[in-house]
C-alpha cells in the first residue's frame, strides 16, 4: 500500500504555513514535503515536525529568483557560484530536518539557447551537487516538468532524466517521477512506471489529477490502478500529494477533499521510515 506525504506548499493553503503541519497530521499523513523551507528557521520547522510526529521527505534546493520567474540554476552557465551556495544552504536544512532527499530544479532554457549547449553545465552541476550530498547520505533528485505549466523548463521527459543519471554517474542522483507531469508530456503512465521503477533510480513519486492539478480522483488518470502498479512493483518510497485542492478553492478546506485518501490510510498506521 502506498504511503503518502502531504505537499504543504499546495495542501492546506487556507492556513499559515507553520500551521499546516498539524493539519496534515490530523488528517492522517505521516510525512510532508513542500517547495522551499528557507523563509523559516530550520529549528522552527523541526519543532513542528517533532510535535506532530511527521517525517520530512523532500524539499527543493534554492531555485534562483523565484519571484522573478526563475525555476532553477543547474543548467545555466555563469550561475555556478550561486548554485553552489544554494546547495550548501539546502544541505544545511536537510541535516536539521533529517530530510533524506532534495530536488534540484533544472532551470529554464534561455531564449535563443540550444538545449544541447547547456547540457555539459547541467551534468557538471548535478555531479558536483550529488558529491556534496553523498557526504551526508542525501539523495539529489531531478524532475521532468511539463512545458504547459512551466514553459521552457529544461528537463521534460522521463527518458531525458534517466539519461542524465547515466551521464552523471552518481548513485545518489535519482528521478522525482511526478505522474501529473508525465501524463501531460508523455502519457502511457503505467508503462512508464513499469519501465523505470525496476531500475532503482526513481527516488520519489508525486501525484495530482490531470489536467487541472486538483485531487487525484478528479481527471483522466486512474490512480487506484496506478497505486496497484506501485504495489505490484514493491515501491516502498513516498508518494507526494502535490496538487491544488479543489475543495479548498471552493472554501471547503483541504480536508474536505481527502476522501480519495482515506481508504489508503485506514489500517495503515505503520509507515516505513525512508
Amino acid at each position: 500500500m502506498p504511503k503518502f506525504a502531504a505537499n504543504l506548499s499546495m495542501l492546506y493553503s487556507e492556513l499559515d504555513f507553520l500551521d499546516r503541519f498539524e493539519a496534515a497530521a490530523k488528517d492522517g499523513f505521516k510525512a510532508v514535503e513542500y517547495l522551499f523551507p528557507y523563509a523559516f528557521a530550520s529549528r522552527d520547522i523541526a519543532a513542528r515536525l517533532k510535535a506532530n510526529g511527521l517525517q520530512q521527505v523532500l524539499f527543493n534546493a534554492p531555485p534562483g529568483d523565484w519571484d522573478a520567474g526563475e525555476r532553477g540554476l543547474a543548467c545555466l552557465p555563469g550561475r555556478e557560484a550561486e548554485f553552489y551556495a544554494g546547495i550548501a544552504i539546502a544541505l544545511d536544512y536537510a541535516a536539521a530536518l533529517e530530510c533524506p532527499r532534495i530536488h534540484v530544479m533544472a532551470g529554464l532554457l534561455p531564449a535563443g539557447s540550444a538545449h544541447e549547449a547547456l547540457y555539459p553545465t547541467y551534468v557538471d552541476q548535478l555531479r558536483w551537487a550529488a558529491a556534496q550530498a553523498a557526504r551526508q547520505g542525501i539523495d539529489v533528485l531531478v524532475e521532468p516538468i511539463n512545458t504547459r505549466d512551466i514553459p521552457r523548463f529544461y528537463l521534460n521527459r522521463q527518458g531525458q532524466a534517466h539519461k542524465v543519471l547515466a551521464d552523471v554517474g552518481a548513485a545518489n542522483l535519482k528521478v522525482q517521477m511526478d505522474l501529473y507531469h508525465c501524463q501531460v508530456m508523455e502519457g502511457d503512465v503505467a508503462m512508464k512506471i513499469r519501465q523505470y521503477l525496476p531500475t532503482g533510480r526513481v527516488g520519489h513519486i508525486q501525484i495530482a489529477g490531470v489536467p487541472q492539478r486538483h485531487e487525484p480522483d478528479m481527471g483522466e488518470l486512474n490512480y487506484h490502478y496506478l497505486f496497484s502498479v506501485l504495489d505490484e512493483l514493491d515501491y516502498t518510497g513516498w508518494v507526494g500529494c502535490e496538487y491544488r485542492p479543489q475543495a479548498a478553492l471552493q472554501a471547503g478546506g483541504t480536508s474536505a477533499g481527502l476522501g480519495w485518501l482515506k481508504p489508503y490510510l485506514e489500517g495503515n498506521d505503520n509507515f516505513m521510515q525512508s
